[in-house]
Order: structure tokens, then C-alpha cells, then sequence
């Protein structure tokens, strides 16, 4: 005799192993440095060629939200060039941009803790998986 919705368990516990096994490029990359990952993960756009606003752009829009107070907007904007200078590879303005986005809103980047090497981390992702 056969349960009604037994297979579908069965199967939904399959795919959750599935995906509990399931390792992310970045995370194969980043290998053992979970901190280097989860700012990351957090910071860097996976294919920042589809973003269609320019870095000194999203700088300049960044700055005119702060100077009108418009303190969440500044901080989304900052973000995103944030991501766009990660992208970029520029150490200095990653620090800079997140550093803003960290001043505005009182979170914490874990990417400020070691910009350098997060910063080659992402290139090394983006030279192996943008190319």
C-alpha cells in the first residue's frame, strides 16, 4: 500500500540534500576564507557588465543624496559603486565607497576588514567567469 504524499517528501528531502552539497563558484574560489566569501557575497555584483550606470555616475548621484540628506538613498548608491569599483579592481575606492556606506548607516562591511584580498578574490572571479 502506498502513502499519498510520501514520494513527494521523498523527494523534497533529496533535493534539499542536493542543495546543501551544492557549492557556489564563489564559494569554491574562496575556498576555507568564509569571511573573504560573506563580504563578497555581500558586496560584488556576480555580472556587474549588466549594471548600466557608470561608476562615476553612482558616485555623483551618491554624493547629491547625501548633501540633500537623503541618507538611504546615498548609501544604495555608494553600494553600488562600491560594487562597480570592486568590479574595477580599485582597492582604494572600494574602501572609500563602502567606508561612506558604513559612516551613513551604521552597519558593518566585512569587506572593509581585508580590502585587498577581497578585492583579488573578486577579480580572480571575474578574469575566470566574465572572460
Amino acid at each position: 500500500m502506498r502513502f499519498f504524499g510520501r514520494k513527494k517528501k521523498e523527494e523534497t528531502l533529496k533535493n534539499v540534500e542536493t542543495a546543501k552539497e551544492s557549492v557556489t563558484e564563489l564559494e569554491k574560489l574562496c575556498g576555507n576564507d568564509k569571511e573573504v566569501y560573506e563580504a563578497l557575497l555581500n558586496t560584488m555584483f556576480l555580472d556587474p557588465k549588466k549594471i548600466d550606470v557608470s561608476l562615476e555616475d553612482a558616485v555623483k548621484r551618491a554624493k547629491n543624496f547625501e548633501k540633500n540628506k537623503d541618507l538611504l538613498r546615498a548609501k544604495v548608491w555608494y553600494e553600488i559603486a562600491g560594487g562597480l569599483a570592486l568590479y574595477k579592481g580599485d582597492a582604494k575606492k572600494v574602501k572609500e565607497y563602502f567606508g561612506k556606506c558604513e559612516k551613513i548607516s551604521g552597519e558593518k562591511y566585512l569587506i572593509l576588514k581585508n580590502v585587498e584580498k577581497a578585492v583579488s578574490k573578486a577579480q580572480e572571479y571575474y578574469r575566470k567567469y566574465l572572460a
